[in-house]
């Protein structure tokens, strides 16, 4: 039978309609016309776009890569650990003097480093940064500044934390130097950006060791940009450093290009997301630093 209202269908359409029964025909039809006026109006409708969110991140800062400073002092070491994020950062100083010349900076670094892998046998310095009183970053520890490499400077806490040190002793009446102040929170600032975290922002970390202020194993509200202290029971890094922590924390969230305030728009991953199975027994790393 022939069905009307086919002329302006497609061939191989038409020669199917012609197999079908009358009434199916007449169905099929009307969906396809349905098919056809939906699909019409999908494509005038204009498309919604949704803002995209504001990436509070950072510039990443130069830093002096540790082939510079530690030249032919390298020795052989285990390749080095990683986790999948970098959730917080760690604050220390090194206890060692103040009144250096930043130039001699590097030769103090090749110094702590001799001492940490061969008096203490570690297998490489602890800290991943180090940041000298003129504001000039080291990377410490190998693996790649970018990467979220597993330190050795906090007992409970390496994993998916940055140890960044002051060089020096910073103890209660100490000055900081503005630079380094600047220095800490820039570096900060773009490390914790690389995830999305706020540095005024609290985060949940799962202790490792129970040789830290937590036992083995117990998740830690901590801040994300914390103190030695906060995660072990040392007075590292120095009451004078502990003190200025709030306004590293202020000016990181501002080199962030976030608002101004507590905790205004910090991340709710980094504040509230289950970190994940993480390695409850001590690990090397922090078997070996308690400082």
């Amino acid at each position: 039978m022939r069905v009307l209202g086919t002329a302006g269908m497609p061939r191989t359409a038409r020669v199917l309609l012609g197999c079908l029964p009358g009434v199916a025909a007449v169905v099929a039809l009307v969906l396809c016309a349905h098919g056809v006026e939906n699909a019409a109006e999908t494509g005038a409708r204009p498309a919604t776009h949704r803002p995209a969110a504001t990436p509070y991140t950072a510039p990443r800062p130069h830093i002096v890569p540790r082939s510079q400073w530690l030249g032919d002092a390298a020795r052989r070491q285990p390749r080095p650990r990683y986790d999948d994020r970098v959730a917080a950062v760690f604050i220390h100083h090194t206890d060692s003097p103040n009144g250096y010349d930043c130039a001699d900076a590097p030769r103090i670094l090749r110094d702590l480093y001799t001492g940490q892998t061969g008096t203490r046998d570690w297998d490489d310095i602890g800290y991943n940064f180090v940041v000298d009183r003129c504001g000039t970053v080291y990377e410490g520890r190998a693996g790649g500044v970018e990467r979220a490499v597993t330190g050795a400077h906090t007992q409970g806490f390496n994993h998916r934390t940055t140890g960044i040190a002051a060089l020096g002793t910073f103890t209660a009446g100490m000055p900081v130097p503005r630079a380094m102040i600047h220095a800490i929170a820039a570096l900060s600032a773009w490390k914790l950006g690389l995830t999305g975290t706020d540095p005024r922002a609290s985060v949940r970390l799962v202790s490792s060791n129970g040789l830290s202020r937590y036992a083995a194993g117990t998740t830690a509200e901590l801040p994300a940009l914390a103190g030695h202290n906060d995660g072990y029971m040392t007075s590292c890094p120095g009451a004078a450093l502990h003190a200025r922590l709030p306004e590293i924390r202020q000016l990181a969230a501002r080199l962030q290009g976030r608002p101004a305030g507590p905790q205004e728009g910090h991340s709710r991953r980094a504040a509230s997301s289950d970190p994940g199975a993480l390695p409850s027994s001590p690990q090397p790393g922090d078997r070996r630093w308690g400082s």
